[in-house]
């Protein structure tokens, strides 16, 4: 497969990927907001953008730490180049560019995605109507995956296609997790505290993972458990472990596919040895933030290398 297609594959499904998230975030946000006061309310939103490293833009254009204002900066603003809207924009333009390499029923779905959620973020989204527009973006790119899941020869097409997809969904679970903790938290004084809970349950929240950390832990949230269900639980689809065992698959079948395995690859087994070989009190021992940070790191690098030794920017 040529480099650019590679490169478009794998941006696309990044950019889904992402848009998906950024609902996600928001939504927990949303809720958490809903049942703070108008400072800690301003902070919650505030750590949203943290997380999705827009903090600096926005406090650039001088915006208040309102939902209202937040939400259509991060969804639609044009002053905001990674909005939502640019997002599935930026989905949609990559499909097209691989029109060839991809289904009818994915390209499709990718286009109803476009001009849905365009309609739909033309005007500014309020609280009245936020729920329904973070919805929309959820399901609609839910529709994408599947018509991908389900359509799909499982070759590299497939494989550069799921390797966006699982590189940005760790990248996202390792952000939330150190973000919601360690900058909304006001002390350590806080810990065990309600607040403290209230934050534990927002992360899971944030990646859809509150019911199945409920039902597998009998409905007891424990900062602990929940981190190490985050990073190291394989059965949940957005763990870190979940997405490096998806990563280490999809990476195996291209060098099935094309007879060598690349730098890359090396890189990829590292980060999946030392997940394996941690368990949760290792990490709290060394420090979740140093070692969520350390993981971003690797992640990024991961990524670099595989858009230089399959030449996406050929």
């Amino acid at each position: 497969m040529l480099g650019r297609s590679a490169w478009g594959l794998f941006w696309m499904f990044r950019s889904l990927e992402r848009a998906e998230n950024t609902a996600r975030l928001l939504d927990a946000g949303f809720r958490m907001a809903l049942t703070r006061g108008l400072s800690a309310a301003s902070e919650e939103w505030r750590s949203v953008l943290i997380t999705l490293g827009l903090d600096s833009d926005f406090a650039a254009k001088g915006g208040e730490y309102t939902g209202k204002v937040v939400t259509n900066f991060v969804l639609r603003s044009p002053d905001n180049a990674n909005s939502v809207i640019w997002m599935i924009e930026n989905a949609r333009t990559n499909a097209r560019m691989v029109r060839t390499a991809i289904t009818r029923e994915v390209w499709e779905a990718t286009n109803e995605s476009w001009m849905v959620l365009k309609d739909l973020l033309a005007r500014p989204v309020g609280e009245g109507n936020l729920g329904e527009v973070l919805d929309t973006i959820r399901r609609h790119t839910t529709l994408v995956r599947g018509a991908m899941e389900g359509t799909m020869l499982r070759n590299d097409i497939f494989n550069f296609a799921r390797m966006g997809t699982h590189i940005e969904r760790a990248d996202n679970t390792a952000r939330i997790l150190d973000v919601k903790y360690h900058v909304l938290l006001p002390s350590l004084a806080w810990v065990g505290s309600r607040l403290d809970n209230a934050q534990w349950e927002m992360v899971l929240r944030s990646v859809a993972g509150e019911r199945a950390f409920r039902w597998m832990n009998a409905g007891v949230l424990e900062p602990k458990g929940i981190a190490e269900f985050l990073i190291l639980d394989g059965r949940f689809p957005r763990s870190l472990a979940f997405c490096y065992n998806k990563l280490v698959s999809n990476m195996a079948g291209l060098a099935r596919a094309y007879g060598e395995t690349t730098p890359a690859h090396d890189l990829l087994l590292q980060a999946q040895s030392r997940l394996n070989q941690t368990d949760i009190g290792q990490i709290f021992d060394f420090g979740l933030h140093e070692f969520i940070t350390a993981f971003i790191n690797s992640n990024r690098q991961i990524a670099e290398a595989i858009a230089a030794d399959y030449r996406f920017i050929e």
